[in-house]
């Protein structure tokens, strides 16, 4: 029932700029369906829509990733509960590998958001924590590989030299924003099916199109927040809504784990709102962890302030 609701989109679409929520909104976007075509793979079809790859197979686990099947619905991941994070500059959340550029309002309009796929470090190269700032801005950037990653490549038998220069082999792609961490960066890529994967240095990789964007939009001195939010909670028409992706690899746990962390949110959000829980649901969304916002609560029923007898 719920994908036969859903938005028929066939169409591309590029990063959308959502209107800020209101008070008491913590969601943007929509979920929408396209239909597989045989000639593209699955990952033409995130990239259409601004989705990253992770994203894509785990909102369709029954699609092929190579080789979709003619006329197959492809579920579009594109609804969002935004991090719980100061709404202000650029916010990275690692485990959904997903940037949100934050903007404040002006006379001429009002405070927006956009969100882009992004890949990170993999586990051997941590994107680290914490708050930076946007320290540099290069166009066409050359690529000074850190002696750790030559050591890396001669350890495969390859040589990388000193300096990549600006062009079609530099993996930094056309635009780059430094931050204030030593050696990491915002940037583009010459590898972009690898969006929305950990497969950088630590750096952080957005799409061609995204960080071409982003660039002329984010100033020097903009903050920059990456957190560690494999549970997000947030509110929309008085409905409590969850969205759970898998936790990074080094913090994987048993889904009990999981299951009690979420359940924490949850109750923490219910002493706010109270609200009469859907269990069902609520295990549904850990037990899948596809990304995708579950409501948890049921609209317009109130219910008692409630204790969680796990965590007395």
């Amino acid at each position: 029932m719920l994908l036969a609701m859903l938005l028929l989109h066939a169409g591309g679409s590029a990063a959308t700029r959502y209107p800020m929520p209101g008070a008491g909104s913590d969601l943007v976007g929509e979920l929408a369906l396209d239909k597989a075509s045989r000639s593209e793979t699955l990952l033409d079809i995130a990239r259409r829509h601004d989705i990253g790859q992770d994203e894509i197979r785990l909102a369709n686990p029954g699609v092929d990733r190579w080789l979709p099947k003619e006329g197959d619905p492809v579920l579009i991941p594109g609804h969002y509960v935004l991090p719980n994070a100061p709404r202000r500059g650029l916010v990275l959340n690692l485990p959904e590998m997903r940037v949100y550029h934050f903007r404040a309002g002006t006379k001429d309009a009002p405070p927006s958001v956009t969100t882009y796929p992004a890949s990170i470090g993999r586990m051997d190269w941590k994107t680290p924590l914490g708050e930076t700032r946007v320290i540099q801005k290069q166009r066409h950037p050359s690529w000074h590989p850190p002696d750790s990653v030559r050591q890396e490549a001669a350890a495969k038998g390859e040589t990388l030299p000193e300096r990549i220069p600006p062009g079609p082999d530099n993996p930094l792609g056309d635009y780059a924003l430094r931050l204030a961490r030593p050696g990491y960066l915002i940037h583009g890529t010459n590898k972009p099916y690898g969006v929305g994967m950990r497969v950088t240095h630590g750096c952080v990789r957005l799409l061609p199109e995204d960080i071409e964007e982003l660039y002329d939009e984010v100033a020097t001195g903009t903050p920059v927040q990456i957190l560690n939010q494999p549970v997000k909670t947030g509110w929309h028409d008085g409905v409590l809504y969850v969205e759970v992706h898998p936790p990074l690899d080094e913090d994987e746990a048993p889904l009990s784990d999981l299951m009690r962390f979420t359940l924490e949110r949850v109750y923490l959000e219910l002493q706010k709102q109270p609200r009469v829980l859907d269990g069902r649901a609520l295990r549904q969304a850990v037990e899948s962890m596809h990304g995708v916002p579950v409501a948890v609560s049921q609209p317009g029923v109130e219910g008692r302030a409630i204790t969680n007898p796990l965590f007395r």
